[in-house]
């Protein structure tokens, strides 16, 4: 399985179209094997939830993120978590295996 964060300076930001990298995460057997940042393309809508399908990602852990978006994300199949506030994408990806991972209120209003 792999688990995409947005991040900026190499924690979670916000707004997932805000991101510098995202934190692409790999897990087997509930374990991170692989930690990754990738530059993604320039922002525009759609192209996000279309690329990070092709880079393999089952899940993505966002702050806020448009009702669009999530749309996109899960006709890519990939599971959407959002309202999340911070924190490093390796114990985000932590917090998610352990069904830790404190979500709330999309923090995207758009």
């Amino acid at each position: 399985m792999k688990i995409a964060v947005p991040t900026y300076n190499g924690a979670l930001t916000a707004h997932f179209g805000h991101c510098e990298k995202f934190a692409l995460i790999g897990v087997e057997d509930e374990k991170i094997v692989t930690e990754e940042f990738i530059t993604p393309p320039v922002h525009q809508p759609g192209v996000y939830p279309k690329f990070l399908a092709e880079q393999g990602v089952h899940v993505i852990i966002a702050g806020g993120m448009g009702q669009r978006a999530q749309q996109l994300f899960q006709q890519n199949n990939i599971r959407v978590c959002v309202g999340v506030n911070n924190g490093s994408p390796r114990q985000l990806v932590e917090d998610y295996l352990k069904n830790r991972l404190a979500t709330g209120q999309n923090l995207c209003d758009h």
